[in-house]
């Protein structure tokens, strides 16, 4: 400090000595996260022999709920919808944002020609990278054609065009990094813990994660186009380890998104 003046010597001494330690920055903490139904009302989603989409993921939905209130009462558990009621796509992601929500997880059935299918796969928001997964983004999506006004509420898109999709598609979040993480946890609960086959982390363009301003997932927990995984599904066991596994993946999400400083 040979060349610097006296005066200032001494005055960044004082600002060194004297005034308090600057805070640390506050630490993210996911305090809030909305869980979504899929589907609901007039929209039964997909249909198996016995059981019908918007009726499993609401019970799924509200049991993933009960677990975090129960285990992590500091979280603030949100629903989309917690009765058999049809909610519009856009709602759902606006429900989110205006209760500035941390974590927004949508519980989706799914369903496939093939009955031999099965197994869980967990999507989030971007370039589809095999006709399947477009093929699942279309039909989740095909659910605005029974909304009014659709085309105004959603810029346009048509969810009948392939080329819709695959500009929705393109679409890149700011927490797709995140959204991974989360998917990637839920899918490994569901492997290694549930006993489950996975079908692994995708990327595809659907509405209901388009327009959130946080992490989001949407999750397809099994095939009801299956016979074996329906009756899974549409059983209070198999509805408690699913819910069960999506627990213990937001516990884990929470734990490791909150330790970064």
């Amino acid at each position: 400090m040979k060349n610097i003046p006296l005066t200032l010597t001494a005055f960044l001494l004082f600002i060194f000595c004297c005034l308090p330690p600057l805070r640390a920055q506050k630490q993210f903490r996911v305090k809030t996260i909305v869980i979504d139904a899929g589907h609901g009302g007039k929209d039964p989603g997909c249909i198996g022999k016995k059981s019908k989409e918007s009726q499993v993921t609401l019970k799924v939905a509200l049991e993933l709920g009960n677990n975090i209130k129960k285990y992590m009462p500091d979280v603030k558990v949100l629903y989309t919808r917690s009765t058999d009621k049809f909610v519009e796509l856009h709602d759902r992601a606006n429900f989110a944002n205006k209760n500035h929500a941390d974590l927004f997880i949508s519980i989706h059935c799914n369903s496939n020609p093939s009955k031999n299918i099965n197994g869980t796969e967990t999507y989030a928001m971007g370039l589809a990278s095999s006709e399947g997964n477009l093929d699942v983004a279309k039909r989740e999506n095909s659910v605005i054609l029974q909304e009014t006004d659709y085309k105004e509420k959603y810029g346009g898109f048509d969810p009948k065009s392939p080329l819709g999709h695959i500009f929705l598609s393109n679409y890149q979040s700011v927490h797709l990094e995140s959204s991974l993480r989360f998917a990637d946890k839920i899918e490994n609960q569901f492997k290694d813990r549930v006993g489950r086959k996975s079908r692994g982390v995708k990327q595809a363009g659907f509405i209901v994660l388009w327009r959130t301003a946080m992490p989001s997932v949407l999750v397809e927990i099994g095939f009801l186009s299956n016979e074996e995984e329906e009756k899974y599904l549409n059983s209070e066991k198999g509805q408690a380890h699913i819910a069960s596994g999506l627990y213990r993946a937001f516990r884990d999400y929470k734990e490791e998104v909150e330790s970064v400083e």
